[in-house]
């Protein structure tokens, strides 16, 4: 099986293509457990997740695609979209001829529209999937929408106050990854998240930066704005016609065979 490594913004994925190659390599063997193993960073390749790009013209709602998706974390469990995991795949794409420069796939959000200029790849995530609410824990608010998977937004004072023990009951309670977010300037944001599927920080989360993001223009962050998540990887992101829009570098790390 051939198999690109990539990295965007703190994330890193394993990508491939369901190909012949591909086929004929999994035959047998349990997917899950094979995904376990390759992102695991001491048996395996390691990754935040595995990515499996699968070629195809029209989706089951008559939209033109370039191909579709499917997304494994490294528990092996399935995720409807990952934002810096759209930009990889989008990459990939394109850097195989699967896709032009302008492309667009389907992932289980929905349909992802894209661009790629070198290495940076613009994502449109589209309108949030569940209507933005503020909710309460524990006597505290909280805020809560779906930018492609589930997320809960604390806004702090300063990004270092981050509680994993916190952010555990958090996502266990909404069954949702977990951001802290701290404003910096009307410009300027600082994200950290939880994710649920690696159940722990993770360097980057890029659909968690867009719900911080969405809700920071509450308390006057402007429709266009950088965003630093642990990675310290400046992102930006935008709000346009009530859409969230993804900026950032995108790094092919390898290519290589199992």
């Amino acid at each position: 099986m051939i198999f690109s490594k990539y990295y965007a913004n703190g994330n890193d994925f394993v990508i491939a293509e369901d190909d012949d190659k591909y086929q004929e390599f999994m035959k047998g063997k349990d997917k899950i457990e094979f995904i376990k193993l390759i992102c695991n960073r001491y048996k395996g390749i390691g990754a935040d997740g595995f990515i499996l790009i699968k070629p195809t013209k029209q989706t089951k709602f008559g939209d033109e695609i370039d191909f579709e998706w499917e997304f494994y974390n490294l528990d092996g469990s399935v995720a409807s979209m990952c934002g810096n995991g759209s930009r990889a795949a989008a990459h990939f794409a394109y850097t195989k001829g699967i896709a032009g420069s302008n492309m667009a796939f389907l992932t289980g959000a929905g349909v992802i529209k894209a661009s790629v200029c070198d290495d940076m790849v613009e994502v449109c995530l589209g309108e949030l999937k569940k209507e933005p609410k503020e909710v309460e824990f524990e006597g505290r608010k909280y805020y809560f929408t779906d930018s492609g998977v589930p997320h809960i937004v604390n806004f702090v004072d300063d990004i270092n106050t981050f509680d994993k023990s916190l952010c555990v009951k958090l996502r266990n309670h909404f069954n949702a990854n977990v951001n802290y977010a701290q404003i910096i300037d009307k410009n300027t944001l600082k994200v950290r998240t939880y994710e649920r599927g690696v159940e722990d920080e993770t360097l980057a989360c890029g659909t968690g930066m867009g719900a911080s993001f969405y809700f920071a223009r509450r308390f006057g962050v402007e429709d266009s704005a950088r965003v630093y998540p642990t990675s310290l990887e400046e992102v930006h992101f935008r709000y346009d016609d009530e859409k969230l829009y993804f900026k950032g570098k995108v790094i092919k790390s390898f290519e290589a065979k199992v």
